[in-house]
């Protein structure tokens, strides 16, 4: 599934607003843009301009981990839908960084097992290909006690 152009447009126009407004630490910016984000979001949910790169570009930007997670798995579930080998990797890695950071290593793994499977299929980006490996290692392996 393509996305529409149109809204790809928006949602990466509103990305780069996001970043530079983060940058230069202005909250009434970012969250002007959030809102904007969310909105085209919820208005295409459902629908054939529904797509999982403007939910996972929500998720990216959402502050709050937890609610972030719950976004992410919004996006990954529509990835599965359109059988994007790519988005499926990228939502998974991202929703295991956001869990290690609530203390949720156990859920981490889970999520970086499953994108490795799917990349198996041999996504385009390698370099996120080895970031799950790598970062799933790195939780594997056993733990120091000292």
């Amino acid at each position: 599934m393509v996305m529409n152009t149109k809204i790809y447009k928006q949602v990466h126009t509103l990305a780069k607003d996001l970043l530079r407004a983060s940058e230069y630490e202005d909250q009434e910016g970012f969250d002007k843009c959030y809102a904007q984000l969310q909105q085209v979001c919820e208005a295409h949910e459902g629908t054939a301009k529904d797509h999982p790169v403007q939910w996972e570009t929500l998720a990216d930007f959402t502050e709050d981990l937890a609610l972030a997670v719950t976004v992410y798995d919004k996006a990954l579930v529509k990835a599965e839908a359109i059988n994007s080998v790519d988005f499926c990797c990228s939502i998974g890695y991202s929703t295991a960084t956001m869990k290690i950071e609530l203390g949720d290593e156990e859920g981490a793994i889970a999520c970086l097992e499953k994108a490795k499977i799917v990349s198996c299929g041999d996504i385009e980006d390698k370099n996120l290909k080895a970031e799950i490996h790598d970062l799933l290692t790195e939780l594997k392996a056993p733990k120091s006690t000292i």
